[in-house]
């Protein structure tokens, strides 16, 4: 049974009402079985409104997916909850180019919040925005301890982006 699927028969007749949507759906039912950035328990909470227009339906909402992953600076476990924006339009002929197909009187919400939670859970998340990583000598937790390494040579190659850099920081 697929809980994303929505009946839309009365707002179809009724342009200009709308309907809400709130449900949790658990990932696995998405077909979402990645777990490294995901608990196999794990469910996106859904919120709706479905909106009838003359030629199709608007889906407007948000969605918050619990995710979990590896700092990619620290290599420290870190996990959070990504808020995904939906605005959608749905038609029964489509004649915008990025509407979704309707079939019959239903809506098949599935595709859009897969495809929302998929996309929006980082790939490489930070544990926190400031994070300062691991020292590349000694491998050291900078977010914990400043080590005394050395920092690494600058490559000799890079100093003509310097100059660029200095004169763009210069006020005419």
């Amino acid at each position: 049974m697929n809980p994303l699927l929505v009946n839309a028969a009365e707002l179809l007749r009724r342009p200009g009402s709308d309907r809400v949507v709130e449900l949790s759906v658990p990932l696995v039912d998405l077909d979402v079985l990645d777990p490294t950035r995901f608990d196999e328990d794990a469910e996106v909470a859904v919120r709706l409104r479905l909106d009838s227009l003359s030629d199709g339906i608007v889906v407007d909402g948000i969605l918050h997916t619990p995710w979990k992953g590896v700092c990619r600076r620290c290599l420290v476990e870190t996990s959070g909850i990504v808020e995904s924006a939906v605005h959608e339009l749905y038609q029964k002929v489509v004649t915008a180019a990025d509407a979704f197909q309707m079939i019959g009187e239903q809506l098949d919400l599935r595709p859009v919040v897969r495809e929302l939670v998929l996309l929006d859970a980082p790939l490489t998340p930070l544990c926190r925005p400031d994070c300062a990583g691991l020292c590349p000598t000694c491998g050291a937790d900078r977010n914990l301890r400043t080590c005394g390494c050395e920092p690494p040579p600058v490559d000799p190659r890079w100093s003509a982006l310097d100059v660029l850099k200095g004169s763009a920081e210069t006020p005419d």
